[in-house]
């Protein structure tokens, strides 16, 4: 008995060497390490608050630096009273570009479908670099302190740094099909942290001559891939002759193999020809609209699941030393470098559920299994004993079931979304629906950080926990439709295998 075409998959690692060309490596290590120098220049920020708090305030209130007379001269440009009030408003600044960024999402996604992705990225990261120079480097030269103008810089710097996820993932998903997509994103998520290391990094180099030295070298490095980015990078298989994904001329296998995992596959071969696009006779697909884009199957459900997740691991980022150093008393040194194992089981689940998801061919249970785990690891390290190996240990296992999923929705699932049958042919669809998931997830992630600075000053850290037992358990109730569709499709398919033995 011959199995159904859903049924006759090319295995995933078999696909993935037969299109691997030299291409896709220089591909996945521009937008690896494009995206690794924005994050850098996010981090450097929060490395140097504490040296941007002393300059911020009077010197007669910093104890290692001498107290210089007369007092109104050398002390009548500084912005704030106190180290307290520098704080809090740098934690605005924060949330300023939280916001900035969620919303540049939205717009980003449309524009890099309608210009070209390499000129939208390369644009970002040199103007990007720029504002974070004129923030940190060109002011602290000038002695110009203005909490107006640095407001307006953080808004700039979260709209231009907008357009590399959406760019980055488009870009990945027109060169990688469906066959390994999920180990191939799983494994290329991890330039996120990388760029946290890449900007911790830098930072400690330079940070000893002041922190100004820490944004410009920053700045410097993250400009010069910009650069790079707009001389090397190809945007797509055509540009050097090669087969789009879904045209290879090796018959329906291998058609199928890049197949996005997102298409009905009890549809009828007449539904297959449908398009959310009207037909072009153009050689060049247009780009659908955002509220094309919203109705998409999957896009409004994911993106909901993915506020609630990247609120969870967004704290993490931002709060977690704090947590280990409030909570059990250990050095900010020491909190900062184990914090770095949640990044580390972050990158690992990342790309071993990628790689499950593309044995199963599908996403969705795979995500709500870890998800499940992720709340008991929740509950376990909200528990942790004041042991750093047993800490870490926990940390990682959470970052394990928690930034594995959050990796593999802001990546490998924006890229099945954005090429499922309706939009099938139009890579246009790419950035629009990873600026929709990521935008939407930023504006959870920003809600989320007052929210947990709130909880934790009234009812304590142990509540925190439980509000993020409740935002992981959200986001398997929002995907619980596409959970049980999947879970269906295999059994199915299981079904039919049995027949066919």
């Amino acid at each position: 008995m011959a199995l159904p075409g859903s049924l006759w998959r090319q295995p995933a690692s078999r696909g993935l060497v037969s299109h691997c060309t030299h291409h896709h490596i220089v591909v996945f290590l521009l937008t690896f390490f494009s995206y690794s120098l924005l994050h850098a220049s996010r981090k450097t920020f929060s490395n140097v608050k504490v040296s941007i708090s002393s300059q911020w305030t009077p010197s007669c209130l910093n104890s290692t630096a001498p107290e210089l007379r007369p007092y109104e001269l050398w002390n009548s440009s500084h912005l704030f009273p106190n180290a307290e009030e520098a704080t809090l408003f740098l934690g605005t600044l924060d949330t300023i570009f939280l916001f900035s960024y969620a919303m540049g999402l939205f717009v980003s996604g449309i524009v890099g479908d309608r210009l070209n992705l390499r000129w939208v990225l390369s644009f970002g990261m040199c103007s990007s670099a720029l504002v974070v120079f004129f923030f940190g480097t060109l002011t602290e030269w000038l002695h110009f302190y203005n909490k107006w103008f640095y407001c307006c810089l953080w808004v700039v710097n979260g709209l231009l740094q907008s357009t590399g996820w959406p760019c980055v993932v488009a870009v990945m998903g027109n060169w990688f099909g469906k066959a390994g997509r999920g180990f191939v994103f799983g494994l290329w998520s991890a330039c996120a942290s990388v760029g946290n290391i890449l900007g911790a990094f830098l930072a400690s180099c330079v940070l000893k001559y002041g922190y100004e030295y820490a944004f410009l070298v920053t700045a410097s490095v993250q400009f010069a891939g910009g650069v790079i980015v707009f001389f090397g990078l190809l945007t797509s298989p055509k540009e050097v002759g090669l087969p789009e994904l879904g045209a290879d001329e090796d018959g329906s296998v291998e058609e199928d193999a890049n197949r996005p995992l997102m298409g009905n596959d009890d549809a009828d071969d007449d539904d297959r020809n449908y398009s959310i696009q009207a037909t072009d006779t153009d050689d060049q697909p247009k780009a659908i609209g955002f509220f094309q884009a919203c109705c998409l199957p999957g896009v409004v459900l994911y993106s909901l699941a993915y506020a609630c997740l990247k609120l969870v691991n967004y704290s993490f980022f931002f709060w977690l030393p704090f947590y280990l150093s409030n909570n059990f008393g250990w050095k900010e040194a020491e909190a900062d470098q184990l914090s770095i194992w949640y990044d580390v089981g972050g990158i690992i689940g990342g790309t071993i559920q990628g790689l499950i998801s593309d044995v199963l061919q599908k996403r969705a249970p795979v995500l709500a299994i870890s998800l499940l785990f992720a709340v008991g690891s929740l509950f376990g390290y909200s528990r942790s004993p004041n042991s750093k190996p047993i800490n870490a240990v926990i940390m990682a296992i959470t970052g394990f079931f928690i930034g594995g999923p959050s990796n593999m929705i802001s990546s490998a699932i924006s890229a099945d979304l954005g090429r499922q049958d309706l939009v099938k042919g139009s890579s246009e669809a790419l950035a629009t629906v990873t600026g929709i998931v990521d935008g939407t997830g930023s504006i959870g992630a920003a809600v989320g950080q007052y929210l947990v600075s709130l909880i934790q000053e009234n009812l304590g850290w142990m509540w925190v926990f439980y509000f993020f037992i409740l935002m992981t358990s959200s986001t398997v109730l929002f995907i619980s439709p596409l959970i049980v569709r999947e879970i269906r499709l295999l059994l199915h398919e299981r079904r039919l295998r049995m027949l066919a033995e």
